[in-house]
């Protein structure tokens, strides 16, 4: 007779079965409520993460844009102090030059009154005097000593502040070049975007560098340069006024002296002149004075002759007619008269020879 197959162990009852089948309906429901609401969760977590990310995205890109706004501004500053710079270090290049031409406009000046003075050295005897002359050219050499120290201070004063200003206007420069790599750093970052193609994670990217600065330090910074090279402009302005005036001022005053030693020159070149017409005219007096003298001397000398001859026909008659005979030889008329002219001519003849 044939036995019925029974599987081995528990068998459990229908209403086992039924609750069995109802807890895993009830899991199943529990499970997908709980799926329903990690669903509903991750779907608010998205909704809220992308509109986070995207208003992050979009704040960043206002901050970039801001940023580059900011730095921009202060690139057009720094391009106008710049411009300003350059032709402010032209314009005080130009008056140094003009300081230096002017300075060495002095050295033939200068040289003309050295020699004006050596030369009058040369003057004789009761000429050698101390004269308005002597004293101005020794005034126009020392004016144009001072005016040759004040030029060279002003030479030397421009070329200080031309070095100050070169060093502003690199600072200004190498500021100028960063806010140039800032802006070209910062306007790629403003058109990175998820589909652009050199994105990447980076090793630490929230890591501050070496040597960072504050928005206040990079503002006073930028600020600093600006107002030094301000300041420096308005220190060359004040300095390029101030060499026009020297070199005007130094002018004038020299041009003064010239004057008044050309005035001086003249004046004594007339009382020389006067001098010389008089000692001319004296000379020339003189001379005919002597030549009258010597032709008074030549008739004197002639009439001295001539009353030697006549003293001797006087005295010959006297002696002559001491010969007359006996009775004849009486002191008559004749005899006076002819004393009387040996006496004349004689006296004549004493002072023709004083």
């Amino acid at each position: 007779m044939a036995t019925r197959s029974v599987k081995p162990g528990h068998r459990f009852t229908v209403p086992d079965w039924h609750t069995n089948s109802h807890f895993i309906s009830a899991d199943a429901e529990r499970q997908r409520s709980v799926s329903h609401q990690v669903r509903q969760e991750a779907r608010a977590l998205r909704n809220e993460t992308n509109n986070q990310t995207k208003w992050d995205e979009h704040d960043n890109q206002t901050r970039l844009a801001e940023r580059i706004s900011s730095v921009n501004r202060w690139k057009e500053t720094l391009d106008k102090c710049l411009a300003d710079i350059d032709v402010e270090i032209d314009a005080l290049a130009k008056v140094k030059e003009a300081a230096e031409r002017a300075l060495q406009a002095k050295n033939l000046p200068l040289d003309v009154s050295v020699e004006c003075l050596t030369l009058r050295e040369s003057r004789r005897a009761i000429d050698v005097v101390r004269d308005p002359v002597e004293e101005e050219l020794h005034k126009e050499v020392k004016v144009i000593d001072k005016a040759k120290r004040e030029l060279q201070q002003r030479v030397n004063e421009a070329f200080e502040q031309l070095c100050l200003l070169e060093e502003a206007r690199q600072q200004l420069r190498c500021d100028h070049r960063h806010k140039m790599e800032a802006l070209e750093i910062d306007r790629v970052c403003l058109s990175l975007n998820v589909i652009s193609p050199n994105i990447s994670f980076k090793v630490n990217p929230t890591r501050v560098p070496g040597g960072s600065t504050t928005l206040d330090e990079w503002e006073q910074n930028s600020q600093c340069n600006k107002d030094r090279a301000e300041a420096e402009m308005k220190a060359s302005a004040g300095l390029r006024e101030a060499t026009v005036l020297a070199i005007a001022q130094t002018d004038n005053e020299l041009e003064a002296q010239r004057i008044a030693t050309e005035f001086a020159l003249r004046k004594r070149i007339r009382d020389l002149e006067r001098a010389y017409d008089e000692l001319k005219w004296q000379e020339q007096n003189t001379l005919e004075e002597i030549a009258d003298m010597e032709e008074d001397i030549r008739r004197l000398e002639e009439d001295f002759r001539q009353k030697a001859q006549d003293l001797k026909v006087a005295h010959t008659r006297l002696e002559t007619r001491t010969y007359r005979p006996n009775m004849e030889l009486c002191r008559d008329q004749v005899q006076y008269g002819l004393t009387d002219e040996v006496h004349q001519l004689e006296g004549t003849i004493r002072g023709l020879r004083q």
